[in-house]
């Protein structure tokens, strides 16, 4: 018999994840209330396909290859490729659940497209990317310092990339790596990241205090919103080149073709002399956020 959890590992792409979570949601009892368990694997017909478990489903043909919750999954998933690539997944190990899986209005506002909740100190969260910043200032104004724990994000995968369910078990395999001494976040930009972990900490740009991350995509936010998307790669662009007497002259005339506004941020954060990782990790982050709102 599978658990909820277990429906969820076998998700091999984001939109299956969020399928299986949609799925779950509205039927709250487990499949095998109504489906039976399949007996050995025999030479002439095995399990479903896909779960392995359960009895494939009746469809008058021959080649009948899932059971009905498969089948139901698999179909809802070809209609939510496109929503799944514009989410974001957080995984999260903390002393207590966040007030907005206690309060489901609390959801409303950032567009949560379904949660998870394994158990007391367990959660999985999927939603649109630019939801991610006011959600984590909502967990910081609701909890200040009282929630403690370990939040990490991620993105989804595609059919041609690592399995859904193998990058989260590999996530939830890292949950119990800090003590729950304070609220840390650790940020997987691409899915490759989360199987080269050590890597990203020696840089610098993996782990962070909550309150440091926050700031973080706060200068994300603001450097959308200075900088026009041109400007932006033309930027990176120059900041990727080795410093040298053609790289000072491309600067010079990029700064002569950038607002007063521009110039002021890039002279005040030193961002030609940022290490190349924390570049990266701002052009990262620029996915994930609005634009900056001024008071």
């Amino acid at each position: 018999m599978l658990s909820h959890f277990d429906w969820l590992r076998r998700s091999r792409t984001g939109a299956e994840l969020l399928a299986t979570l949609q799925y779950l949601a509205a039927s709250p009892e487990l499949p095998s209330a109504q489906e039976g368990l399949w007996p050995p694997h025999s030479a002439q017909q095995g399990p479903c396909l896909r779960c392995w478990v359960y009895a494939r489903a009746p469809t008058g043909r021959r080649n009948a290859r899932y059971c009905r919750t498969c089948q139901h999954i698999l179909s809802k998933a070809w209609k939510l490729g496109d929503l799944s690539r514009h989410s974001v997944v957080v995984w999260g190990f903390a002393n207590d659940l966040p007030r907005q899986l206690r309060v489901e209005s609390g959801f409303r506002k950032h567009h949560v497209v379904y949660s998870y909740v394994h158990d007391d100190n367990r959660f999985l969260l999927m939603f649109h990317r630019r939801a991610l910043y006011p959600w984590l200032q909502d967990v910081a104004l609701y909890h200040g310092a009282d929630l403690k724990g370990f939040l990490q994000i991620f993105p989804t995968t595609g059919l041609r990339e690592v399995v859904m369910g193998e990058l989260l078990c590999r996530i939830v395999h890292n949950e119990a790596r800090f003590p729950m001494d304070r609220l840390r976040v650790r940020f997987f930009a691409d899915r490759d990241q989360v199987f080269i972990p050590h890597q990203l900490e020696r840089e610098g740009v993996l782990t962070f205090d909550f309150a440091d991350f926050l700031r973080t995509l706060e200068m994300a936010s603001v450097f959308r919103s200075i900088l026009q998307p041109d400007e932006q790669q033309a930027l990176y662009r120059l900041l990727k080149m080795p410093q040298s007497g053609a790289s000072q002259f491309y600067w010079g005339r990029l700064l002569g073709a950038l607002s007063a506004q521009a110039r002021d941020l890039l002279e005040a954060w030193k961002l030609r002399w940022w290490s190349e990782p924390h570049i990266n990790l701002l052009y990262d982050l620029v996915q994930y956020v609005g634009f900056h709102q001024s008071h």
